[in-house]
């Protein structure tokens, strides 16, 4: 199960969704996709929260009052961090996230710490947490076909741009050609080069016998 929330401050509203347990978290960090962003609250237990990017945004895109959207509901989201003040919430981008066997269920570690952020919640704001429970929404999802899914649309949405990027060049090759070809008859159909029967015969008459 997938908890939804959408943070409707900016338009069009952005996801930010959550797994309900801890295995639900695992199944989230294995088949995330790379446009999502986790937070987690720092050093403290808390759930695994996500914002879904939109096609072309970066981390460094995201306008700060989502951000806070994501840390309040992290906050909230966490037995010792929601009682807490001044809890530092961390956060980076999907890919980052690093999962090994011998780390417990819903343990995560990063490939890169330089790629990791944070930020300090002072105190919980339950007007945020109040207005994101009002978009909450729970789905039983397949969280593999979503991800395969999506991996199939963006092959086929690279291909696409391979195949219109060679068609381009096939084009322009044709033209480069043609407009080779027109310069090496220039010198042909030059006027002062060109010739009538009237050059040729100097009295302009028929000479019979």
């Amino acid at each position: 199960m997938v908890i939804y929330f959408k943070s409707e401050i900016v338009s069009p509203p952005m996801v930010i969704y959550m797994g309900v347990d801890k295995y639900e978290n695992e199944e989230l960090i294995k088949w995330g996709w790379p446009e999502d962003v986790w937070f987690h609250v720092d050093k403290v237990s808390s759930a695994h929260v996500y914002l879904r990017l939109r096609p072309g945004q970066t981390l460094d895109d995201v306008p700060s009052s989502v951000l806070d959207d994501c840390a309040q509901l992290v906050k909230a989201n966490s037995i010792e961090g929601n009682k807490m003040n001044d809890v530092d919430i961390v956060y980076t981008m999907w890919s980052n996230l690093k999962k090994t066997k011998s780390m417990d269920v819903g343990q995560v570690g990063f490939f890169s710490e330089k790629q990791v952020r944070k930020m300090r919640v002072e105190k919980r704001c339950n007007a945020i947490v109040n207005r994101l429970n009002k978009t909450k929404e729970t789905r039983e999802e397949d969280l593999q076909a979503l991800k395969e899914e999506r991996d199939r649309q963006e092959r086929d949405k690279e291909k696409a741009k391979l195949k219109k990027l060679r068609d381009q060049e096939k084009e322009e090759a044709k033209k480069r050609q043609e407009a080779a070809k027109a310069r090496s008859y220039e010198p042909i159909f030059k006027p002062e080069l060109m010739k009538t029967n009237k050059d040729n015969d100097s009295d302009g008459s028929d000479d019979f016998m």
